[in-house]
């Protein structure tokens, strides 16, 4: 019998070939890998509490390996704050990981808001050219706006 959750997915992976998102396609055709060879929930709750937390490891890995590789060094960095742009850049990091720190907070306490993140993505990047980041940054926009729609309350 063909479950709900395998046919979102085979629907969310069609989309992401569609839209040729392949961050969203390897998502999708690991976790379809995963069912295929029997992972349980366990697995797949192990996943969810712990992978926000290894793709923010990876990501500043990768932001970081410029530094590793010696293709930044601290000249770079003292020169790049004699630019306006540079502060501009600074403020804007502080204020973007800040958002996100509301996103890890609503993803943990409605996970099920996931879904319609993971749409707004799909959509924008098949019908604008955008970007998909993930939904960590949009949770957290998401979480902002509902704070501040409470507060007019």
């Amino acid at each position: 019998m063909i479950s709900q959750s395998l046919v979102f997915l085979l629907l969310l992976l069609g989309i992401s070939i569609i839209a040729k998102n392949q961050s969203l396609m390897l998502a999708v055709f690991v976790l379809l890998i995963l069912k295929a060879v029997g992972g349980g929930s366990h697995l797949f709750s192990f996943i969810q509490s712990k992978g926000i937390n290894w793709g923010v490891t990876i990501i500043t890995i990768a932001v970081l390996a410029p530094i590793a590789s010696g293709e930044i060094g601290l000249r770079d960095l003292g020169d790049a704050f004699k630019s306006p742009y540079a502060w501009i850049a600074l403020i804007s990091g502080i204020v973007v990981a800040l958002i996100a720190k509301g996103g890890v907070t609503l993803l943990a306490e409605d996970p099920q808001i996931t879904v319609a993140l993971v749409l707004g993505t799909i959509l924008a990047v098949s019908l604008f050219k955008a970007v998909a980041v993930g939904p960590l940054i949009g949770a957290g926009i998401a979480y902002l706006m509902m704070k501040i729609i409470d507060l007019i309350k």
